[in-house]
C-alpha cells in the first residue's frame, strides 16, 4: 500500500508535470484549500516521497544530444570491487544513471555525450579507467521515442 492517499496522489501527479507551480495554482488544480495543500506537500517532502525539485534541461540545447547505454561487467563480485566501482562511476558527470543489474552485465549506465567522438573521449578518459572493469559494451540510442520522469501514482 502506498504511504499516501488519493489527494496526495493528485498532488504528486501535478507536481511531477510542473514542479514550479505555485501553491495557489496547485491547490486549485487538485481542488483543495491552499493551506491544506501546503501542509500535504510539506508532509510529502518531509517523508521523502517528494525527494527534490529540479530543472529538466533539453540535452540538444546544452550540447549533449547523444545517449549511450553502456553494459559493464566487472572482474569480480566481491563487495570491495562493487563498492570501488560505484564510488568512482558516481564521479563521472556524463553518467546520468548507474544500475546494478541481474543478468549478463553487472551494471548498466546511461551516458550522455556531444557525439560519437565525445563518447569515445569519455570512454577513454573515464569509463575504461573505472576500477574492476573487465568488459564494456556500448549501445547508441538512435532516437528517443518516449521519455518521462513521472512515476505512476
Amino acid at each position: 500500500m502506498a504511504p499516501y492517499d488519493d489527494t496526495d496522489a493528485r498532488i504528486l501527479r501535478v507536481l511531477q508535470k510542473s514542479g514550479r507551480m505555485s501553491n495557489a495554482d496547485l491547490s486549485e488544480k487538485v481542488n483543495l484549500s491552499a493551506s491544506a495543500c501546503h501542509r500535504r506537500v510539506q508532509r510529502l517532502e518531509s517523508e521523502g516521497i517528494i525527494r527534490d525539485y529540479v530543472a529538466m534541461l533539453d540535452p540538444r540545447k546544452v550540447g549533449r544530444p547523444t545517449t549511450v547505454f553502456v553494459e559493464i561487467t566487472l572482474s569480480g563480485q566481491a563487495d570491495e570491487v562493487l563498492e570501488a566501482f560505484e564510488k568512482e562511476v558516481a564521479k563521472v558527470p556524463e553518467v546520468l544513471e548507474c544500475h546494478l543489474m541481474a543478468g549478463a552485465a553487472d551494471y548498466l549506465l546511461k551516458v550522455v555525450a556531444e557525439d560519437t567522438e565525445g563518447f569515445a573521449a569519455i570512454h577513454r578518459r573515464s569509463l575504461a579507467r573505472l576500477p574492476g572493469v573487465a568488459q564494456m559494451q556500448s549501445s547508441f540510442a538512435l532516437r528517443t521515442v518516449f521519455k518521462t520522469t513521472s512515476l505512476p501514482v
